[in-house]
């Protein structure tokens, strides 16, 4: 490993770990049993990218329980000196979590995983459309991967976690800012949302649901393929942007009133 040469590794009870300030545990490189782990790939990855792909900036994107394994890695290898000290400087790491930013209470839990059940089993039947065969599949259901209830839902939950950490008053914003779209992104979310009204008007003339189930699916898709690429949070067109997050969750709401489906998100 590239890190032994810098007399960082310890011995500890069989294993070869790094003890780092601030922490009550080591970090682990080596298993007692010689075998490797997270922080053993994640080091020697980091050393190629930074040493030979010449990376400037690595962002790291899992849930929100990784924090601690990244505090610990990151501090890891600015020990090493493979870092600057400063966070704020090239070459760059940053770990971008997602998830509950608190433990919920047993009612909440209770209460999400009833929408979630329902939801999944609801949707399920109104994106299908109705002129075509039916198939009970609930592995397919409860996915999260896909046009599903769970996927739109965790996507509105991800959208108002976006607002909700900006720490912005929207309703304030809604009054004092202009919403600008210079980007083909936020151009076609933009567009797909003017065609709200005139696709529940299509579900409801042609009485096909699974019309406005594409509608929402197609929605959450756009917002995605916009969020990739632009930054909302410490943008410098963070104001528009948060309130192009906001119409976009007010539509997803929208839809899953229409559907039947109650989102289960905070403010």
């Amino acid at each position: 490993m590239y890190i032994d040469g810098k007399g960082l590794i310890e011995e500890s009870e069989g294993a070869r770990v790094i003890f780092l300030q601030g922490f009550k545990i080591p970090l682990i490189v080596v298993k007692t049993d010689g075998g490797f782990n997270y922080a053993s790939t994640d080091l020697t990855a980091l050393w190629y990218r930074l040493n030979e792909e010449k990376a400037e900036w690595i962002i790291y994107v899992t849930d929100f329980s990784q924090k601690q394994h990244f505090d610990m890695f990151f501090k890891a290898a600015r020990k090493a000196g493979w870092l600057p000290d400063s966070d704020k400087t090239y070459p760059r790491v940053d770990h971008v979590d997602f998830g509950k930013d608190k433990e919920w209470t047993p009612e909440e839990l209770d209460q999400t995983a009833e929408a979630v059940g329902y939801g999944a089993v609801k949707y399920a039947d109104l994106k299908s459309n109705r002129t075509t065969g039916y198939t009970f599949d609930f592995d397919a259901m409860l996915s999260d991967k896909g046009n599903t209830a769970v996927y739109l839902l965790y996507a509105h939950a991800r959208i108002c976690s976006i607002i909700r950490k900006s720490g912005k008053d929207i309703d304030e914003l809604k009054k004092t800012v202009e919403l600008v779209l210079d980007h083909p992104e936020e151009q076609a979310l933009g567009l797909h949302l003017l065609r709200f009204a005139e696709t529940v008007e299509e579900a409801c003339t042609t009485l096909f649901p699974n019309v406005l189930c594409l509608y929402l699916y197609s929605l959450s898709e756009r917002f995605t393929s916009f969020y990739s690429i632009h930054q909302v949070i410490g943008s410098p067109e963070e104001a528009s942007r948060l309130l192009l997050c906001e119409v976009t969750a007010i539509v997803m709401r929208k839809c899953f009133h229409l559907l039947g489906i109650n989102p289960v998100y905070k403010i």
